[in-house]
């Protein structure tokens, strides 16, 4: 939690970020990913100064269960002082205690974005999911709570000034801007007109503007001019050099096939697996894992 400290911004942890949506998709399936289509809605989540603390955050404790599937998930949740905005004890259930940030007191409104990311890490705990490392796995669950519908909450509790900044989360405010544009361009949303932050809204529109560049990458034929240009010069390149038809800097590679045809790899655009398809002019590849139709000039 950034608290009147310095905000990375940017996009340093876009690898991990892109292997943790991959990652969502192949654990839980394209069926299950789709029935988180609809996000927390603003008005389920929101807490008045008025409101009493600990029956307050119980209640958007539950909605988030309740929003994140999860069966006999009872949410007790406290506060007390401590570095990190909150914690989570991470047991067999079907009890969970969180413990939030005192300073979430003060600051009722973001209780939310605190309990959607701690509640995550219980979702991934009970369906075995998890990357190597604290920081990969802090990636992880910042990547899932925005896919799945609640990360908004985490991106609006950015706010930033000439005096003062709050950020909760691993991912950068641009990075949760990129993998909620991914999932605006999946489900048809505009999370843009939920945000009270005006920082979260300019963050979203530079993810955003980040999430459509992956659209346009060769071979995809949505690709631009110049993408075009060096595309072809490189498969130049490794049909005269085949075996050997390395790409360096590119966001795709050329993959010989012995006795048969030159293949190239790249990113699907919505689910960021690696894929395959053959090099000979345009192509329609359907993604295996994500269901989606990729129009392709190889």
């Amino acid at each position: 939690m950034a608290n009147g400290g310095p905000v990375e911004h940017g996009f340093p942890h876009l690898e991990t970020v892109r292997a943790a949506v991959t990652a969502l998709y192949r654990r839980l399936s394209y069926d299950t990913v789709h029935r988180f289509a609809v996000s927390v809605a603003p008005a389920d989540v929101a807490f008045c100064d008025s409101d009493d603390l600990y029956l307050g955050a119980q209640r958007v404790a539950r909605e988030l269960v309740r929003h994140y599937r999860l069966p006999d998930a009872r949410m007790i949740v406290g506060f007390r002082e401590m570095r990190h905005a909150a914690n989570v004890e991470l047991a067999a259930g079907p009890e969970y205690f969180v413990e939030l940030n005192e300073r979430f007191r003060a600051h009722r409104r973001d209780i939310g974005a605190a309990l959607a990311h701690e509640i995550m890490h219980v979702f991934l705990h009970r369906l075995g999911l998890s990357f190597p490392g604290t920081r990969e796995n802090e990636i992880l669950t910042d990547t899932a709570t925005t896919y799945l519908g609640a990360g908004w909450l985490l991106l609006d509790a950015y706010r930033e000034d000439a005096v003062s900044s709050q950020k909760l989360g691993y991912l950068t405010p641009e990075e949760f801007g990129y993998v909620l544009a991914k999932r605006a361009l999946v489900f048809g949303e505009d999370p843009s007109t939920w945000f009270t932050s005006a920082q979260a809204y300019t963050a979203y529109v530079r993810g955003r503007e980040r999430a459509r560049l992956d659209e346009r990458q060769p071979p995809l034929s949505a690709a631009g001019w110049s993408g075009r240009r060096r595309y072809a010069r490189d498969r130049r390149h490794a049909q005269d050099h085949r075996p050997l038809a390395v790409v360096a800097d590119a966001p795709y590679d050329f993959v010989p096939d012995a006795g048969g045809p030159l293949r190239v790899a790249f990113s699907c655009p919505t689910c960021l697996q690696r894929i395959r398809v053959p090099v000979r002019g345009r192509v329609r590849a359907r993604c295996g894992l994500c269901r989606t139709v990729l129009e392709c000039d190889t």
